[in-house]
């Protein structure tokens, strides 16, 4: 009796649609506002990229962390901006009609955004959906409103 090897094939069905990028939602990304970088070392591992982002005063310069989950704004040593792709129902590339829907009454249309204020934590939080000036969304940030 002889030892058969047997290649080994994994399928995933109704998973992604071919050709997709899966998405990573964060359930709540303002509970991650505030995070030390121990804190987001311990819970994300290292980042995938790392680059600085120079603001309009040298002050608003920052450290950006990237993971699949989201970028990561850092300002000395605690994050205070996330950008994500996908929040509460909304998707980057998402129609304005469908920001409107699932952000509600309480979020501030501009020309080019929506910004809803997030209760509840120590500091403001700020969720903003950028259209960047057409019709679908083009990205979205959780960020502490008084920085």
């Amino acid at each position: 009796m002889g030892i058969r090897r047997l290649g080994c094939l994994l399928v995933v069905v109704g998973v992604f649609p071919l050709g997709a990028d899966p998405v990573l939602e964060l359930t709540e990304p303002e509970a991650l506002i505030g995070l030390t970088l121990e804190g987001l070392y311990g819970r994300f591992g290292v980042p995938q990229e790392v680059y600085a982002v120079r603001g309009a005063e040298e002050w608003q310069d920052d450290v950006v962390m990237v993971y699949p989950q989201g970028d990561f704004y850092v300002y000395r040593d605690r994050v205070w901006q996330v950008g994500i792709k996908a929040v509460r129902g909304i998707r980057v590339g998402d129609s304005r009609e469908a920001v409107i829907l699932a952000l509600g009454e309480d979020a501030r249309e501009g020309d080019d955004y929506f910004l809803l204020p997030i209760d509840g934590r120590s500091w403001p939080i700020t969720l903003r959906v950028n259209m960047g000036g057409s019709a679908q969304v083009a990205e979205i940030f959780v960020y502490r409103g008084d920085f």
